[in-house]
């Protein structure tokens, strides 16, 4: 009888293939390493700290919104004249596209406080035609995002989502409301001569709602 050798064969295909799972696993272990990103807590780019934060942004960007409302504010005569000759040219001259229907205007002007309805206070101001209604919000509700799309410099997507969008005009809103109409007695205007700078959509050419940025009781 003649002894049989035993086959290898099967035991270099298992440690062939026992190698390959090896390599491909090192391949893989270093594939993640190359992908992976480490944040440290805390840091800016620690998704927890993303959230937006809707007092902050507002103490933030009020004083940029008004240093530009400012510098773009015209005087309200020049204003309405110009509206008066070319709506569409006088928005394009002197407005930012706003995120609605009319461009926001930048102007200022000095007046007498007449009625109060709300908040919102008329003014007469010399030199506009008896048609054009000027009024003025006061709070303490503040209606609208005038002041987020005044300057054009802020746009939705720079925000996560339509609601920190939406929170971001209530924020600068509130600041404008701390630094400006806190100061003086809203509740008792009529009668008093105020000087405004603000912004207002153009909308309807005869009736202005303006948001202030400065508001002086003289």
């Amino acid at each position: 009888m003649s002894a049989i050798a035993p086959s290898t064969k099967g035991h270099g295909g298992h440690k062939a293939r026992l190698v390959i799972e090896v390599v491909l696993l090192v391949i893989l272990l270093v594939a993640m390493a190359m992908s992976t990103k480490v944040v440290k807590i805390g840091s800016s780019a620690d998704s927890q700290t993303q959230e937006f934060e809707p007092a902050a942004y507002g103490k933030k960007q009020f004083p940029k919104t008004q240093a530009a409302i400012e510098k773009r504010a015209v005087d309200a005569a020049t204003l309405a004249a110009a509206i008066a000759k070319d709506q569409d040219a006088a928005g394009k001259q002197y407005g930012v596209a706003g995120g609605g229907v009319g461009p926001e205007m930048s102007v200022k002007f000095t007046g007498v406080a007449g009625k109060e309805d709300a908040g919102v206070y008329e003014v007469k101001v010399p030199g506009l035609p008896d048609s054009l209604v000027v009024r003025v919000q006061t709070g303490p509700a503040i209606n609208g995002t005038d002041l987020r799309d005044a300057t054009g410099d802020i746009s939705f997507g720079q925000f996560t989502n339509q609601i920190d969008y939406q929170n971001a005009g209530y924020a600068i809103n509130a600041e404008m409301k701390k630094k400006v109409l806190s100061k003086i007695d809203t509740t008792k205007l009529t009668g008093k001569t105020v000087s405004v700078v603000g912004v207002f959509q153009l909308i309807n050419p005869n009736g202005w709602l303006v948001t202030p940025v400065k508001l002086d009781v003289k």
